[in-house]
């Protein structure tokens, strides 16, 4: 199953994401790495929040993502959700539903 996990970053995030960075970035690696993690970025300009695209069998394994992650820990984002997508259209759909 689709999951799509959203953070709202805190106003300071630009100025405090430097010293966690890198570290963050491996965490979203490995996650991909394992398969997990399909796709993920900032999102706005200049960046206020971020958008995860997981494949995952539940949110479990997305919360302790979000747990982990040195962004959360360091109290750089604000708060986090977690939403199962059911998606329908391209190669790949979980549920893919074709026109009759």
């Amino acid at each position: 199953m689709h999951y799509l996990l959203t953070y709202e970053y805190t106003d300071d995030y630009l100025e405090k994401r430097g010293q966690f960075r890198n570290e963050h970035l491996r965490h979203a690696w490995s996650a991909q790495q394992r398969g997990e993690l399909i796709l993920a970025g900032a999102a706005g300009d200049p960046p206020d929040s971020a958008v995860f695209v997981f494949s995952c069998d539940s949110a479990a394994a997305i919360e302790a993502f979000v747990q982990a992650d040195t962004y959360v820990i360091n109290g750089l984002v604000r708060r986090h959700r977690i939403q199962p997508w059911t998606t329908v259209v391209g190669e790949m759909a979980h549920t893919p539903i074709r026109p009759e």
